[in-house]
């Protein structure tokens, strides 16, 4: 069945019963995925998180917390199966929208120097590159890879 002729998305809260979809997403998106306790933890600690879901699937998902004046994006994922059908943008106009109603200045993050992909994304979205966390990531073996830091300023105006 075409994407289009689905039902529209909704967002949903991320809960402890989710994981397991979730979990099944991090394992065919990433190399190094977070793990059961990666999110158990984020979810023991209040961070915000959101799924993307239609008919009962989960499309993608974000996990942010929340700083003085601003807004850290954690994980931010699309189902494999689902990519390149604007739902990542979807998702972040969603942690923008939760970011100003928090009252956030900007939205930090890191990213991988190899995802072009979502570096692209990002700033279309209006994301700044900022620094480079040298050894970031776990890379393949014992090699480890570089983070872009990139925020985005959220325009005062815009806020609630």
């Amino acid at each position: 069945m075409a994407e289009s002729a689905l039902a529209d998305p909704t967002f949903a809260p991320l809960l402890a019963p989710a994981l397991d979809s979730v979990l099944h997403i991090e394992a065919r998106a990433y190399d190094h995925p977070w793990t059961r306790t990666h999110f158990l933890d984020a979810l023991a600690s209040g961070y915000e998180a959101q799924m993307l879901v239609r008919d009962g699937a989960v499309l993608g998902y974000f996990v942010a917390m929340q700083g003085v004046g601003e807004a850290h994006l954690l994980n931010i994922t699309v189902a494999p199966e689902h990519q390149g059908q604007g739902h990542a943008r979807t998702l972040m106009a969603a942690l923008k929208r939760w970011a100003m109603q928090v009252a956030a200045q900007r939205i930090w993050l890191e990213v991988r120097v190899s995802n072009t992909r979502a570096i692209r994304l990002y700033e279309g979205l209006g994301f700044e590159r900022v620094n480079v966390r040298k050894d970031y990531y776990p890379g393949l073996g014992p090699a480890r890879e570089d983070a872009l830091v990139m925020y985005c300023p959220l325009d005062e105006s815009e806020h609630p």
